[in-house]
């Protein structure tokens, strides 16, 4: 049964449309995808944080927010000095658009529906932002300043995403929400 609701997750879940980006994309559509990415996480924590009465996911959403704000800090400050403004491509909008449906999708759902749907989805939106990351963004990336700044991106992704699955059985094992 664990396994068929997985399934079912991933079936709803969409990939970022990596494949149909350029080859390469310049330092402002990369800013553009760094922080669509960022809000879409962002988005999906506020939710959490207002919908779940677990506190292991509250507690993430919370990490979520605070580190992606961050990032979204980081990055504007970075593409304000090399004086880059961020240019929506496919790949952002397709970040932009699966963040939506995943957003309509989890507030339909409560409890423990919720809290796993939730905690899955970071787990295969972090996966996807680190191949992202690793395929397109860092051998893209012309600036150095950008580059080093998806490198301490990818590190925090990779923190996120263990986080996430240190604390997914915990999650699906919890019979009450609230506990």
């Amino acid at each position: 049964m664990k396994n068929s609701f997985i399934l079912a997750i991933a079936l709803f879940i969409s990939t970022f449309e990596v494949a149909a980006a350029p080859a390469t994309l310049d330092d402002a559509q990369i800013a553009a995808i760094a922080v669509a990415a960022n809000e879409v996480d962002i988005n999906a924590a506020k939710l959490a944080e207002s919908k779940s009465s677990n506190r292991e996911v509250k507690a993430f959403a919370h990490r979520m927010i605070a580190d992606h704000s961050g990032v979204i800090k980081e990055a504007t400050a970075l593409v304000t000095k090399l004086k880059v403004t961020p240019e929506e491509n496919v790949v952002s909008k397709s970040v932009r658009s699966d963040g939506q449906k995943n957003l309509d999708r989890l507030s339909k759902l409560d409890g423990k529906l919720f809290n796993k749907a939730y905690i899955q989805d970071e787990i295969v939106f972090h996966k996807q932002v680190l191949n992202l990351i690793d395929e397109k963004l860092l051998p893209s990336a012309k600036n150095e300043e950008l580059q080093a700044l998806l490198v301490k991106v990818r590190a925090a992704v990779a923190s996120h995403l263990e986080h996430a699955e240190k604390i997914q059985p915990v999650v699906d094992e919890m019979r009450d929400p609230g506990k």
